[in-house]
């Protein structure tokens, strides 16, 4: 009789408790939300099985045009932190987050790193995130801050400090993960600077300047079509042919989220090819190492 009460009892307790039975109490996921995919693998590595992320620019989407869906905006609702990087569209992104999601933790992700500046087809460098340098007047910050692995080491650490104090409960775990990400990240650093450190000072021709913090790290230098997110005019693509033939140039790169018609107009002029790289993949370090490979071969 007595064993027969205590089956009764468990059998109720399993269907008036089912997450305790099936182990799950203390596991709920920290639902949060990034703006680009390659951060979704940033927060997966130093979030491991304790967030639930998702992603508000998906593949094959600008982030410089993008605007949330009503979908996203209310799912937004339920998370409990936006992770922001910089890019173009997050104005916009978190005018309406403060607006309708006042509680919402915002997340700068960029805090600490050091821009370079947009400027025509070169570049130069600017000051810490959140200032500007007089020197470089109405120039617009370079927001592709996750093309070196050294800048992402440091939204690494903001990540981080983040989700500690979300989950307090997992600090160790998310310590620890961070270490071996920033192993990670060093030795694909490495990697990469050994494979095009016979190329440093050339020049790397790309449609969209999303590669000017890849270019800057291995001694490079980033010569854009695309000109402050136009077309170039007849005469400036003038100028870029006759700069690409001078130097032997013979691989445009263009990205998949744009059209391949300028890097295409420039290749056929100095009888090159396109080749596309994607700075948005999701799984990031191994396509860092693509990136290279891609880049090494080009400027054989």
């Amino acid at each position: 009789m007595k064993k027969s009460f205590v089956a009764y009892m468990v059998l109720v307790l399993m269907l008036v408790f089912p997450p305790l039975a099936r182990g799950e109490m203390g596991k709920t996921k920290v639902p949060v939300f990034v703006s680009i995919v390659p951060q979704a693998y940033f927060l997966e590595r130093i979030g491991g099985k304790h967030v639930d992320v998702n992603v508000l620019i998906g593949k094959g989407q600008s982030p410089h045009s993008y605007e949330p869906t009503p979908k996203q905006m209310a799912k937004l609702a339920a998370a409990k932190a936006y992770f922001c990087i910089g890019v173009t569209s997050e104005k916009g992104i978190l005018r309406k987050i403060r607006q309708s999601h006042r509680n919402l933790l915002i997340v700068e992700t960029q805090r600490g790193i050091v821009y370079r500046y947009l400027d025509g087809h070169d570049h130069d460098h600017g000051e810490m995130h959140g200032k500007r340098h007089s020197a470089v007047g109405e120039k617009e910050p370079d927001p592709h801050i996750w093309m070196d692995p050294k800048l992402v080491k440091i939204q690494a650490r903001n990540i981080q400090a983040a989700l500690e104090r979300l989950d307090p409960a997992h600090k160790g775990e998310y310590s620890e993960n961070l270490r071996v990400f920033q192993q990670d990240l060093d030795r694909v650093n490495g990697r990469i600077a050994r494979s095009l450190a016979p190329f440093r000072g050339s020049s790397m021709y790309v449609f969209h300047p999303a590669f000017g913090y890849f270019a800057d790290a291995y001694g490079l230098k980033q010569v854009a079509i695309e000109i402050e997110g136009k077309e170039p005019s007849a005469r400036q693509l003038a100028e870029l042919i006759d700069r690409a033939k001078k130097e032997r140039v013979k691989v445009m790169f263009v990205q998949p989220q744009f059209s391949r018609k300028g890097a295409e107009a420039v290749a056929k002029a100095i009888g090159g090819v396109v080749v596309p790289i994607d700075p948005l993949a999701r799984d990031y370090l191994a396509n860092l190492d693509r990136v290279a490979a891609a880049v090494e071969q080009g400027l054989r």
